[in-house]
């Protein structure tokens, strides 16, 4: 059977859903021909089955040498930066992947994670504070949802307080696909050339963190590696949660059903979290892959060195895997969404973005009852443009 390829679709019906033609797709050709901007041909994955089944198959690598981009041309310039660097094993397969993933899983103690949780509801506490001492408005994302995850980072890799301003700004142009490649090329050189001094400074003095332990765990690591591995644990543990923060409040705020649930009964609250990551899926434009070797899926022939794009978002609100997925239910009891991915390349910070949130949202419905938008939900400004899907403003009073 041919398969006519189309673009991939970038198009929200609205801030929560994503694009209409992921469900007919799905619903139609679940694994489907996806025309490139540089004019090849790759495959969209929408189904939450297949999309499983490319995440976790070894046919299928993280590699991005030879990816197209779904989104825009590639330049050779920028092919030529897509040299992977020892440590960045998001973009690794096996057994290299392996080595590093398992020396920073070795960080995510139990010791470290229970250490974490009474500095993050301190954080909360003081953040809410600032916002009520400061009137009877705030801008959510500034004051609240981006500081939090960006405070709780920077206390895993012993980041200075003073210095945390330098990773939201950059981190925040790396991931903006509308920006120029130089201004996203000089953010990312910004953030590795600083996470090397850091790493630098706790040789010399060490401390109770993540980039500490890593040298501490193994001494053959060198400072480009453990730079590296900071480099990934920043913008997985910082952009996705501190997004989830703002764009999930604005969509509970619109959903006022499901919100008084919440405030009725604060034990919903974990629930709620999964709801959420769930329904809104931020990685927006999926996780790519390339083909090692031909194999099928779904009924269609892929090709060793063919582009892939799994649909987390289409996925995740599969009605093969979801009862009514286009409803937003935070009572749901049996949701093994993928919006931390699947497969050797989980999130492994999943479990800390978990207790962010849900610390996060218990304390500021508790403390703001009557939290609402402070402007007409078209007047919301959204990312649509970044890697990562969110409320770039989110102004609410109370």
């Amino acid at each position: 059977m041919t398969i006519e390829a189309t673009p991939l679709p970038t198009t929200r019906p609205t801030p929560f859903d994503p694009p209409e033609d992921y469900r007919t797709l799905r619903e139609d050709q679940p694994v489907s021909r996806l025309a490139m901007p540089d004019g090849t041909a790759g495959w969209l994955v929408t189904s939450y089955e297949l999309v499983r089944a490319v995440m976790s198959g070894p046919q299928f690598s993280s590699r991005p040498e030879k990816m197209s981009n779904p989104l825009r041309v590639v330049t050779p310039e920028e092919r030529a930066e897509f040299t992977v660097r020892p440590g960045m094993f998001i973009s690794m397969d096996p057994p290299d992947h392996g080595r590093y993933r398992k020396l920073l899983t070795g960080q995510f103690t139990v010791r470290r994670m229970r250490a974490l949780e009474p500095r993050i509801h301190q954080m909360v506490v003081e953040h809410l504070d600032a916002m009520e001492a400061a009137g009877d408005s705030a801008d959510l994302v500034e004051a609240f949802a981006l500081p939090i995850p960006s405070l709780v980072i920077c206390e895993l890799l012993g980041v200075p307080y003073e210095e945390r301003d330098e990773f939201q700004t950059r981190s925040s142009k790396m991931l903006d696909l509308s920006l120029p490649f130089e201004q996203v090329r000089a953010a990312a050189e910004g953030i590795d050339e600083y996470l090397k001094g850091l790493v630098a400074r706790k040789r010399e003095n060490p401390g109770d963190d993540m980039l500490s332990g890593l040298f501490e765990s193994d001494p053959t690591l060198t400072d480009d590696e453990i730079a590296a591995m900071g480099f990934l644990l920043l913008i997985a543990g910082h952009e996705t949660t501190a997004n989830m923060l703002g764009l999930g409040t604005f969509l509970l705020l619109q959903n006022p059903d499901q919100l008084d649930k919440l405030r009725a009964n604060p034990d919903l609250t974990n629930g709620a979290v999964e709801e959420l990551l769930r329904y809104l899926s931020v990685v927006q434009f999926g996780t790519v892959r390339v083909v090692l070797e031909d194999v099928e899926i779904g009924g269609q022939q892929f090709r060793a060195g063919e582009t892939v794009v799994c649909s987390l978002a289409a996925a995740n609100r599969d009605p093969a895997r979801f009862d009514s997925p286009e409803i937003l239910d935070i009572t749901r009891t049996h949701s093994t969404h993928i919006a931390f991915g699947h497969g050797i390349h989980q999130c492994l910070g999943q479990q800390l973005s978990r207790v962010e949130m849900q610390i996060a949202f218990r304390g500021l419905f508790d403390r703001f009852p009557n939290l609402r938008l402070a402007v007409d939900p078209s007047e919301v400004k959204l990312r649509t443009t970044s890697v990562v899907y969110g409320a770039a403003t989110l102004p609410v009073a109370w």
